[in-house]
């Protein structure tokens, strides 16, 4: 299987009407991979794939809108009919099983583990599924954050997360045949802590990259303006993630 890439929602900070907040599906080598679940994904995956059928969660930071809908998968596994064979391992920062069972009511996260198999990333964790290799790397964020590099036969994707400005992102771009890339915000505020990027920051992280799919446009922008200006800054080519679409890398 080729490496593939299928946008399941871009919203930022929340859903709006038929886009759901971050989420993707990724595929290759036999494996099927769930990267962030943010509110609404868990209904979009259903479009494209059994559930059963994940190999594992990738979860870049535990905002709620790239990890809510962990909550909506629970359900779905737990009561909903959505038998799992075996518990599903979730990459995560080390808090999503305690945040996840709060919300929950409980104190203790062990109640999930016939659903779920909690494995905490740092930066630098590198874990293979089938033919399909995922390598994490610390970004900067408000909080615990992380950007991933997925690689199967010798194609590459990059997701930067969420992220500000920071050397981790230029790493996880090189020679990546797709950068999947957040464009939150319109401008830096002076003074302001850099948890996010403008567009021309996408572009610039994007040229060691062969092309750009922007996402996670935020309210101060439109998608279509974002991935022009990243696109002007990058000089190859652009596109804007859309929900529902695949895109083989």
């Amino acid at each position: 299987m080729p490496l593939a890439l299928t946008v399941l929602g871009t919203a930022s900070p929340h859903p709006g009407p038929g886009r759901p907040c971050s989420g993707y599906l990724l595929r290759g080598g036999g494996a099927e991979v769930w990267v962030d679940a943010g509110f609404g994904t868990f209904a979009e995956l259903q479009r494209h794939t059994d559930p059963r059928r994940l190999t594992a969660i990738w979860i870049s930071h535990l905002h709620a809108d790239h990890s809510a809908d962990l909550l909506a998968a629970v359900y779905g596994f737990a009561y909903g009919g959505l038998t799992l064979p075996a518990p599903l391992p979730v990459y995560a920062p080390g808090d999503c099983a305690f945040r996840l069972a709060g919300f929950l009511g409980r104190s203790d996260p062990a109640f999930l583990s016939g659903i779920f198999d909690f494995r905490p990333l740092y930066d630098g964790h590198t874990v293979r599924h089938w033919n399909l290799t995922l390598a994490t790397r610390a970004v900067s964020h408000d909080g615990e954050a992380y950007g991933l590099r997925a690689e199967c036969q010798g194609r590459v994707l990059a997701y930067s997360g969420d992220s500000g400005p920071c050397d981790a992102l230029t790493d996880l771009a090189v020679g990546a045949d797709l950068f999947l890339c957040e464009a939150d915000i319109d401008r830096h505020r002076e003074g302001e802590r850099r948890v996010h990027l403008t567009p021309e920051d996408a572009g610039a992280y994007a040229k060691g990259a062969s092309s750009l799919l922007v996402t996670h446009v935020g309210p101060a922008l439109t998608r279509e303006s974002a991935t022009e200006r990243a696109g002007a800054v990058f000089g190859g080519p652009t596109e804007c993630a859309r929900e529902g679409t695949t895109r083989i890398v």
